[in-house]
């Protein structure tokens, strides 16, 4: 415990206010302008410090880190192997607050802590709550940006001049202001060709992680009854051709972080518009399902160190908010305010239900009580993550499309900047109603592949778009092969990817498409990052 302690209190110390790193001026000029305060814009700019370029993060929150120091503790791997860089290096630091080689499962303050002690060891400024307005381009090139206070009067407030941008949000923000393509929903399988993209109504099986309603769960407000409309959740949409595309996106939830520590605890109390009718389809789930009566039949309730959890969505109705996400990748930010704390009364509210009503199996009642928000995490958001699971906003249609050909192995590209291994995972969609029951739509979880390479060019934009942007999280893939690629570990690794690229481009003055890919290559291979199973 000493070990550890200390350990925390050494980090602790590297730890950075925002005000403390946010530059005054209103007109700066960097080598590399980095937008997204994300996992993979912390790397991308750790990276380009160390390689001698000076850099600026532009963060449209106070948030640092993403998902990564936003719950997601228990990290998606899929195969640890091919995880290398900067980004297996995270997981080594990590293992260090634990008195352990690396670490995968850790608490959210942990990672805060070791992102705040790269900006401070790179004396990396971060622009704090500012939003970019507009962007100014020479051609294809961007030259500067403009930006505005995230939220408030937007009043101009700096100007930001660049020789690359890299587009580091989860929503593709930056990208979409350059002018660059991008895709919004699911493509229809006939676009590239797919099996898993478009509209997925999956059957039920009796195990939990399949994420659907059992047969003959009523979607009607009175049971059995169409005229008294849908319970709330439903869509009135209805049920199209397998493989169909639309421009609906995969539910959003949070990953929550709790504590059964009595002295860490914050009891869970009923939230602000908190109603209980958005929760009666779990009623009736749990009528449905008599014999499912574990925690884990309802939620992913992983153990993290600390006494404290990361939990994620399972099964029919849990911290997923099924069809309540549409319009945020392309929405203004008060737009996704709303959405957001739509998300938060929602998620907080599921939680009151849990330990509050009658109707919920005295077990799972009884074993939610037992919880609460920890005392010592998100101390400057009221102890809940700031964070909001985007799991997939706009997408470039870049130089090169990675699709599930990609995914599967039956097409290998030849130009990687990292390796990917996941399942091919889409979160459900929407809810509808099918013949006369409620039924999930849209997930999919397709596994048994190998570890396969990601193509540089699916991080570039197309030339003639934009010769000085990288866009390695909202990256140029379908919607599916996203579901695979969509890995904080492997948003990591192509930050630093990317990072290198840029720098590359700014010695080689080319745009970033035309820089040596030989060159990148052995310079990726030289910091540790794996390209090839």
């Amino acid at each position: 415990m000493m070990k550890r302690t200390i350990l925390i209190a050494l980090i602790t110390c590297c730890f950075i206010s925002p005000a403390s790193s946010q530059p005054k001026e209103n007109n700066l000029t960097y080598d590399i302008a980095i937008y997204g305060g994300t996992s993979a814009g912390v790397i991308a700019a750790h990276t380009a410090r160390k390689m001698g370029k000076t850099v600026v993060i532009i963060a449209p929150d106070s948030h640092i880190g993403g998902l990564s120091s936003g719950g997601l503790g228990q990290t998606d791997i899929g195969n640890k192997q091919v995880i290398g860089g900067l980004s297996r290096q995270f997981y080594r630091q990590l293992g260090k607050f634990y008195g352990e080689d690396e670490s995968w499962v850790f608490e959210p303050s942990a990672a805060s802590k070791l992102f705040a002690g790269y900006i401070k060891e790179g004396n990396m400024p971060v622009i704090y709550n500012r939003r970019i307005s507009e962007v100014v381009k020479d051609g294809a090139k961007i030259t500067q940006v403009k930006l505005v206070n995230t939220y408030g009067p937007a009043k101009q407030s700096q100007i930001i001049s660049a020789k690359v941008f890299l587009d580091c949000t989860y929503e593709g923000d930056l990208l979409a202001l350059a002018g660059v393509s991008y895709t919004v929903g699911r493509e229809d399988n006939r676009v590239y060709n797919e099996n898993h993209s478009g509209f997925q109504l999956p059957e039920y099986h009796k195990r939990s992680g399949f994420h659907q309603f059992p047969d003959n769960v009523s979607p009607y407000k009175i049971p059995g009854d169409p005229a008294s409309g849908l319970v709330w959740g439903i869509s009135t949409d209805t049920a199209r051709p397998q493989g169909e595309g639309d421009k609906k996106v995969q539910a959003y939830n949070f990953r929550i972080c709790l504590t059964d520590d009595p002295a860490n605890r914050i009891p869970i109390k009923k939230p602000k518009g908190y109603d209980a009718s958005k929760y009666e389809l779990l009623v009736r789930l749990f009528d449905a399902q008599p014999n499912m009566r574990k925690i884990n039949d309802y939620f992913i309730w992983s153990n993290m160190p600390g006494r404290k959890t990361d939990i994620n969505n399972r099964g029919g109705f849990s911290t997923d908010m099924i069809g309540m996400n549409f319009s945020w990748p392309e929405a203004s930010f008060e737009e996704r305010r709303r959405i957001f704390n739509d998300h938060l009364t929602y998620t907080k509210g599921l939680l009151y239900f849990f330990v509050s009503d009658k109707r919920v199996p005295d077990t799972l009642r009884n074993f939610v009580a037992k919880w609460g928000y920890p005392k010592d995490e998100y101390v400057g958001n009221k102890n809940f993550t700031p964070q909001l699971y985007v799991r997939e906003g706009r997408r470039m249609i870049g130089e090169y499309v990675m699709t599930e050909h990609n995914v599967t192995g039956k097409r290998v590209i030849e130009d990687p900047v990292g390796m990917a291994a996941y399942t091919m995972d889409s979160h459900n969609i929407q809810r509808i109603v099918v013949n006369g029951m409620v039924k999930n739509e849209g997930n999919v979880e397709i596994g048994g592949f190998k570890p396969y390479p990601i193509s540089y060019k699916s991080i570039t934009p197309k030339k003639a778009e934009c010769s000085n942007l990288l866009v390695p999280v909202s990256l140029s893939s379908s919607h599916i092969a996203f579901g695979s690629i969509r890995m904080e570990p492997v948003f990591m690794i192509l930050g630093q990817s990317a990072a290198t690229a840029a720098v590359h481009a700014i010695d080689e003055n080319k745009a970033v498409q035309d820089i040596s890919y030989e060159r990148l290559k052995e310079q990726l291979l030289k910091d540790e990052q794996i390209l090839g199973n």
